[in-house]
């Protein structure tokens, strides 16, 4: 009986983990328009882990570029953008046209590329 209640109690942790991944996957979609599964394989094929630690994203340890780990809670997008899911867009559509301080290049990202991986930086709380 003790060993039924903690499978029960570990499904059901799971199952909060699992729910609120999920969560976070389906608002970060309708702040962007994108999907967030779509952005973090944009992310790996866009060679993004060359400059950038990026949660789940394997071999993305880079320290060009600041961690985007929790990049959802922060105040600012590239130090100068308040961060809104109108101004992620615009930021990784051109990083340069938004701040010519900026390392980040224009990766000439299509429009869905930039929603999908907008998408998935949302989910990094």
């Amino acid at each position: 009986m003790k060993r039924r209640r903690l499978v029960i109690l570990w499904l059901a942790l799971l199952c909060g983990v699992g729910c609120a991944d999920e969560k976070a996957k389906k608002a970060a979609h309708e702040m962007t328009g994108g999907d967030p599964d779509s952005g973090k394989v944009a992310l790996e094929n866009r060679g993004c882990a060359a400059c950038h630690t990026i949660p789940g994203i394997p071999g993305a340890y880079g320290l060009v570029g600041p961690s985007l780990a929790e990049v959802s809670s922060r105040n600012y997008i590239g130090g100068v953008l308040e961060n809104k899911p109108e101004n992620m867009l615009r930021w990784l559509t051109d990083p340069p046209s938004v701040s010519t301080n900026t390392a980040m290049p224009n990766l000439g990202l299509d429009a869905q590329e930039v929603r999908d991986i907008a998408s998935y930086l949302y989910t990094l709380k």
